[in-house]
Protein backbone atom coordinates (compact mmCIF):
# COMPACT_ATOMS: atom_id res chain seq x y z
CA UNK A 1 0.00 0.00 0.00
CA UNK A 2 0.96 3.58 -1.14
CA UNK A 3 0.04 6.51 1.11
CA UNK A 4 0.19 10.18 -0.23
CA UNK A 5 0.60 13.22 2.10
CA UNK A 6 -0.25 16.64 1.12
CA UNK A 7 0.75 20.20 2.41
CA UNK A 8 0.78 23.38 1.66
CA UNK A 9 -2.51 24.55 0.89
CA UNK A 10 -4.16 27.68 2.01
CA UNK A 11 -5.51 31.02 1.78
CA UNK A 12 -3.29 34.02 -0.16
CA UNK A 13 -4.12 37.25 -2.17
CA UNK A 14 -3.55 37.58 -5.59
CA UNK A 15 -0.19 37.86 -6.99
CA UNK A 16 1.03 35.92 -4.06
CA UNK A 17 2.25 32.38 -3.53
CA UNK A 18 2.38 28.62 -2.42
CA UNK A 19 4.14 25.68 -2.27
CA UNK A 20 2.01 22.68 -2.27
CA UNK A 21 4.20 19.24 -0.97
CA UNK A 22 3.20 15.77 -1.25
CA UNK A 23 5.02 12.87 0.15
CA UNK A 24 4.23 9.14 -1.12
CA UNK A 25 5.61 6.16 1.28
CA UNK A 26 4.78 2.61 1.85
CA UNK A 27 5.74 -0.04 -0.34
CA UNK A 28 7.11 1.52 -3.45
CA UNK A 29 9.96 0.16 -5.84
CA UNK A 30 9.79 3.47 -8.13
CA UNK A 31 7.70 6.57 -9.08
CA UNK A 32 7.03 6.71 -12.53
CA UNK A 33 5.08 9.83 -12.85
CA UNK A 34 4.12 12.41 -10.28
CA UNK A 35 1.26 14.73 -10.91
CA UNK A 36 -0.67 17.63 -9.59
CA UNK A 37 -4.73 18.12 -10.39
CA UNK A 38 -6.83 20.30 -9.36
CA UNK A 39 -11.23 20.79 -8.85
CA UNK A 40 -12.58 23.40 -8.30
CA UNK A 41 -15.97 23.86 -7.44
CA UNK A 42 -18.70 22.63 -9.72
CA UNK A 43 -15.73 21.71 -12.58
CA UNK A 44 -13.91 18.85 -13.63
CA UNK A 45 -10.85 17.49 -12.47
CA UNK A 46 -7.80 19.00 -14.51
CA UNK A 47 -4.57 18.09 -14.51
CA UNK A 48 -1.64 21.17 -13.54
CA UNK A 49 1.59 19.34 -14.11
CA UNK A 50 3.65 16.01 -14.49
CA UNK A 51 7.10 15.39 -13.76
CA UNK A 52 8.86 12.03 -15.15
CA UNK A 53 11.29 10.20 -13.07
CA UNK A 54 13.77 11.44 -15.13
CA UNK A 55 12.38 14.92 -14.63
CA UNK A 56 10.93 16.05 -18.06
CA UNK A 57 8.00 18.24 -17.24
CA UNK A 58 4.39 19.13 -18.66
CA UNK A 59 2.14 22.01 -17.52
CA UNK A 60 -1.12 23.05 -18.80
CA UNK A 61 -1.35 26.09 -20.63
CA UNK A 62 -2.85 28.29 -17.58
CA UNK A 63 -0.55 27.51 -15.77
CA UNK A 64 3.02 28.09 -18.09
CA UNK A 65 5.07 30.62 -16.35
CA UNK A 66 3.55 30.56 -12.99
CA UNK A 67 3.63 26.83 -11.63
CA UNK A 68 7.10 25.11 -11.34
CA UNK A 69 6.77 21.80 -10.48
CA UNK A 70 10.03 19.41 -9.27
CA UNK A 71 10.70 16.59 -7.46
CA UNK A 72 13.01 14.85 -4.57
CA UNK A 73 13.61 11.35 -5.61
CA UNK A 74 15.07 9.75 -2.65
CA UNK A 75 12.25 11.50 -0.61
CA UNK A 76 9.53 10.48 -3.14
CA UNK A 77 8.18 13.99 -2.19
CA UNK A 78 7.27 16.45 -5.21
CA UNK A 79 6.31 19.91 -4.98
CA UNK A 80 4.51 22.49 -6.34
CA UNK A 81 5.72 25.88 -6.24
CA UNK A 82 2.78 28.46 -7.20
CA UNK A 83 3.80 32.36 -7.96
CA UNK A 84 1.33 35.41 -9.21
CA UNK A 85 -1.47 33.07 -8.12
CA UNK A 86 -5.04 34.41 -9.58
CA UNK A 87 -8.21 33.99 -8.31
CA UNK A 88 -8.95 31.28 -10.73
CA UNK A 89 -6.47 29.25 -9.32
CA UNK A 90 -8.59 28.25 -6.39
CA UNK A 91 -9.18 24.72 -6.39
CA UNK A 92 -8.61 21.82 -4.25
CA UNK A 93 -5.12 20.37 -5.56
CA UNK A 94 -4.76 16.61 -5.75
CA UNK A 95 -1.46 14.78 -5.87
CA UNK A 96 -1.15 11.79 -8.17
CA UNK A 97 1.28 9.47 -8.31
CA UNK A 98 1.97 6.13 -10.67
CA UNK A 99 4.43 3.86 -9.29
CA UNK A 100 5.59 0.10 -9.27
CA UNK A 101 5.08 -1.56 -5.79
CA UNK A 102 7.42 -4.50 -4.61
CA UNK A 103 5.14 -6.69 -6.07
CA UNK A 104 6.07 -5.12 -9.48
CA UNK A 105 2.55 -3.85 -10.18
CA UNK A 106 2.08 -0.55 -10.94
CA UNK A 107 -0.87 1.52 -9.71
CA UNK A 108 -1.71 4.73 -9.43
CA UNK A 109 -2.33 6.96 -6.11
CA UNK A 110 -4.40 9.77 -5.28
CA UNK A 111 -3.70 11.75 -2.41
CA UNK A 112 -6.62 13.72 -0.13
CA UNK A 113 -6.62 16.80 -1.99
CA UNK A 114 -5.53 20.26 0.35
CA UNK A 115 -7.20 23.57 -0.40
CA UNK A 116 -5.81 26.76 -2.66
CA UNK A 117 -8.10 29.85 -2.10
CA UNK A 118 -6.76 33.12 -3.60
CA UNK A 119 -8.51 36.30 -2.71
CA UNK A 120 -8.79 39.07 -4.37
Amino acid sequence: QVQLVESGGGLVQAGGSLRLSCAASGSISSINIMAWYRQAPGKQRELVATITSGGSTNYADFVQGRFTISRDNPKNTKYLQMNSLKVEDTAVYYCFVLCTVVSGHSYQYWGQGTQVTVSS
